[in-house]
């Protein structure tokens, strides 16, 4: 997927009023998110990613202490992630959970179904739960849901 065609996209998930808006968000939520993955998933992540989005998610892996131990950098949950996506673009929790949910949808069709699946898997169930394939896994985990 190319950056403009992602961006538009974040764009309009969220209902951001102008792509430097998107971008912003885009920006903050791929950086948080490679804190919290293995560094070598996050390069793979960025591999797949227009240029300037991976280049931010390979600077913010390479930027973190132990980046080649092959375990998540960082541990944190969705608070903490909400509290640095919101710092970084700018914006309240909230609206950082809602753009971080738009730009997890953006990456699930951008990026190969398996590389999604080990991002997912490698990531808490609360920050898990942004991603379509999260939401679609605990739906069909759940009782009383049909999947």
């Amino acid at each position: 997927m190319r950056h403009d065609e992602m961006i538009g996209k974040v764009q309009a998930l969220a209902q951001l009023p102008d792509r430097g808006s998107a971008e912003r968000a885009a920006h903050a939520v791929v950086s948080t998110l490679s804190e919290r993955l293995p560094s070598g998933l996050a390069r793979h992540v960025a591999a797949q990613l227009p240029p300037d989005m991976g280049a931010a998610m390979r600077e913010a892996a390479d930027a973190s202490p132990g980046a080649d131990s092959g375990v998540p950098v960082e541990r944190f949950g969705l608070t903490v992630f909400a509290g640095r996506i919101a710092d970084r673009a700018g914006t309240d929790e909230n609206t950082a959970l809602r753009d971080a949910a738009a730009v997890m949808e953006v990456l699930d069709a951008a990026l190969a179904p398996e590389l999604t699946e080990r991002m997912a898997d490698a990531l808490p169930s609360d920050i898990r739960d942004l991603l379509p394939v999260g939401r679609a896994a605990e739906s069909t985990t759940r009782p009383g849901r049909k999947g």
